[in-house]
């Protein structure tokens, strides 16, 4: 029946044709709501039972498929095979819009929303929504206040176990992207992508205003207020307005009088960070 194509077996619901009667009656529960298959240990109830099989590994912590290149096991052997690409380099699901590749078919499927614009995970507290799930889940966490992945360093809590290992690469110094180009290292990936752009020159973001282009999208932010006239940073003092909140930093610095940044040849101090670096070439002769 495989090589024929033959179905045989018809559901009286809803018309779909199985190959065996043990597919149709499988099937047929999707319409009664019958589960016949429940778990000893939880009670959890299943309509066929390889599901349940697959259930109760996690109670039993059995995880039978195991990688013959790295060892690690696995409790389905579809989070087996997914993860087995990560060694073979394959990319199975190809975007027909970009042409794109992708080892795992949610990837790609969260991928094609951004052609589409596609947001079907939605915020219920402000109602902003999201290409992929996870995004969502990451987001309401902002709501909740929760931070769940602590730093056993220093005891700093955090919104997503990505921003746990980021900043645990402060205490460890680790950085373990480096630039093909000039060897400088970086903690996040993210700054060897735009570091990488004072090589290459590029800058992919752009001012609809006036063409200007630049190298980061925070950049490109800042730079819209410009024509927009917003500065949305106030002196709490003299109730001067800033489009930096650097700037409105080292402006409060003429009320309070600090002078952080300090020479290690003279120890003159300064408020700004640029005004030291301009000191410094006094006692190293640079003229740049």
């Amino acid at each position: 029946m495989i090589h024929t194509g033959e179905k045989p077996f018809s559901c009286s619901e809803c018309g779909k044709c199985f190959t065996t009667k043990r597919e149709l009656v499988s099937h047929q529960r999707t319409h009664t709501g019958e589960k016949p298959f429940s778990c000893s240990e939880c009670r959890k109830s299943f309509t066929v039972k390889s599901s349940l099989v697959i259930h109760q590994r996690i109670h039993t912590g059995e995880k039978p498929f195991s990688c013959p290149e790295c060892g690690k096991c696995f409790r389905l052997k579809e989070d087996f095979v997914n993860h087995q690409r990560i060694h073979t380099g394959e990319k199975p699901f190809s975007c027909p819009e970009c042409g794109k590749c992708f080892r795992w078919k949610k990837d790609f499927v969260n991928h094609q929303r951004t052609h589409t614009g596609e947001k079907p995970f939605s915020c219920s507290e402000c109602g902003k929504s999201f290409i992929a799930k996870s995004s969502l889940v990451s987001h309401q966490k902002i709501h909740t206040g929760e931070k769940p992945f602590s730093c056993p360093e220093c005891c700093k809590c955090f919104r997503l176990k990505s921003e746990l290992l980021y900043h645990q690469r402060i205490h460890t110094g680790e950085k373990p992207f480096s630039c093909p180009e000039c060897g400088k290292s970086f903690s996040l990936k993210y700054e060897l992508v735009i570091h990488q752009r004072i090589h290459t020159g590029e800058k992919p973001f752009s001012c609809v205003i006036c063409g200007k282009c630049f190298s980061i999208k925070k950049s490109l932010e800042f730079h819209k207020k410009i024509h927009t006239g917003e500065k949305p940073f106030s002196c709490s003092e003299c109730g001067k307005c800033f489009i930096l909140k650097s700037a409105l930093v080292n402006h409060e610095r003429i009320h309070t009088g600090e002078k952080p940044f300090s020479c290690s040849e003279c120890g003159k101090c300064f408020a700004r960070k640029s005004s030291l670096a301009a000191h410094r070439r006094m006692h190293t002769g640079e003229k740049p």
